[in-house]
């Protein structure tokens, strides 16, 4: 059951969906408001102020991209998280709603169980100011971004970003579980790695849910960085079930890594957003 009475508003024209969600997330304690247009739900949700909202892509009106752009874009609105709800299972679907600052993407059919793990776990990172990332537990948000900004202004720290590719075609494929799983498993060889080159002062955090950003003395990084690269990269085959593990050694979204290293003492930035922007550019 939820701690709280979190509000959670439904945007769904599908009114079976839509009543099963009702009744459903009624149940586990929250509090549930419904609109069957696109209109009405971003009305709804300027009024009310949900916690969270539950969105389907296909809607008779405005689609649930151009719902989601209206909530991003109003200072009111442009916090609460969103789980885009959709038939959809086209990458470029995915990547348009994760640009609009999606936090979630499930696809129909749905598994409520899954859902209500979703729902929850989104709300446990509004809760935390989105600062601990709830799959890994490591720092994210906020907290990253004071760490960078105290490396953009000491100048005395190298960065390394691990990206983990392909992590949302993974869960499509083989569930939630599994891809948490991944995430998790990733977290803690990155974080054992970091003691094996003997950083004690190094920071692990969440640059995405997919991109790590590690802050390291630049005398640590190059030892770091093969050492991390190597690591996964004999280790992600391993993820998949023993069925695919051959023929996924030629997928072109088979799980992979990439990675990008800046050290701040040799590059000018003029704003956190720029050193965030370099790194994603960065990784290869």
């Amino acid at each position: 059951m939820a701690d709280k009475k979190s509000k959670i508003l439904i945007v769904e024209d599908d009114l079976d969906v839509a009543e099963m969600l009702n009744a459903y997330l009624g149940v586990q304690g929250y509090q549930v408001l419904a609109a069957n247009f696109g209109e009405n739900g971003v009305r709804l949700c300027i009024e009310e102020r949900p916690d969270l909202v539950i969105l389907d892509i296909r809607l008779p009106d405005i689609d649930g991209y151009e719902v989601a752009r209206r909530l991003r874009s109003d200072r009111r609105t442009k916090n609460i998280p969103i789980i885009f709800l959709t038939e959809k299972r086209d990458r470029a679907d995915r990547l348009q709603g994760l640009e609009l600052g999606a936090d979630d993407y499930i696809t129909k059919p749905f598994d409520i169980q899954e859902l209500r793990l979703r729902v929850r776990n989104s709300l446990e990172r509004l809760g935390q100011n989105f600062m601990i990332n709830s799959v890994s537990g490591y720092p994210e948000g906020a907290l990253v971004d004071e760490r960078l900004e105290e490396c953009l202004q000491k100048k005395d720290q190298a960065l390394l970003l691990i990206s983990l590719e392909n992590l949302e075609t993974f869960r499509e494929r083989y569930g939630f579980v599994a891809s948490d799983d991944v995430l998790r498993a990733v977290s803690l060889m990155i974080h054992t790695a970091i003691q094996e080159v003997g950083s004690a002062e190094g920071f692990l955090g969440h640059l995405s849910a997919t991109d790590f950003i590690i802050v390291i003395p630049p005398d640590k990084i190059t030892a770091l960085a093969g050492r991390i690269a190597n690591r996964l990269e004999e280790s992600l085959g391993y993820f998949y079930p023993m069925r695919d593990r051959e023929e996924a050694v030629n997928w072109p979204d088979r799980l992979a890594i990439k990675t990008a290293q800046i050290d701040p003492d040799a590059a000018v930035f003029q704003s956190l957003d720029e050193l965030k922007k370099e790194l994603l550019y960065l990784k290869k």
